[in-house]
């Protein structure tokens, strides 16, 4: 009977996680000037080199949210007291990401929103890592 607790719960987990996470990736899809998934799409033209590298810009900079995200969100299961606190660190999880993508964006002196179309890859690895530890220390500072 455990085990069956255990997998009722896991589920229970699974469906709150994976829409949190869906929802911070539309967060970012609609608030770009571009479309991610377009850009990904039309990098498979290998005779235009800036199609092809702003795919590779896109991919690793809305890989990095997704990576960021999931880390914060992992952290989230781990320390949650419930489903709401679960709830609750993952949209603050999600808020923080955003806002410091969005601190990236102006404190830089380039438009990160106008490099990744552009085909700028170093802007979009650049942007990868900014993500990734801002989920790491997101995750470290959630606790109960």
């Amino acid at each position: 009977m455990a085990q069956f607790d255990s997998i009722v719960n896991f589920l229970i987990y699974l469906c709150v996680t994976v829409p949190l996470l869906g929802l911070g990736l539309l967060f970012f899809i609609f608030t770009t000037p571009y479309s991610e998934f377009k850009l990904i799409r039309d990098g498979g033209d290998l005779s235009d080199p800036v199609k092809a590298n702003a795919a590779r810009a896109a991919a690793y900079d809305l890989g990095g949210k997704i990576l960021g995200q999931t880390i914060v969100l992992a952290s989230a299961v781990y320390h949650s007291l419930g489903l709401i606190d679960l709830v609750i660190w993952g949209l603050v999880g999600i808020a923080f990401q955003v806002i410091v993508f969005y601190l990236f964006e102006l404190l830089t002196p380039f438009r990160v929103l106008k490099e990744i179309p552009k085909g700028n890859v170093s802007v979009g690895l650049f942007s990868f890592c900014l993500s990734i530890a801002t989920g790491l220390l997101l995750a470290s500072l959630i606790s109960y």
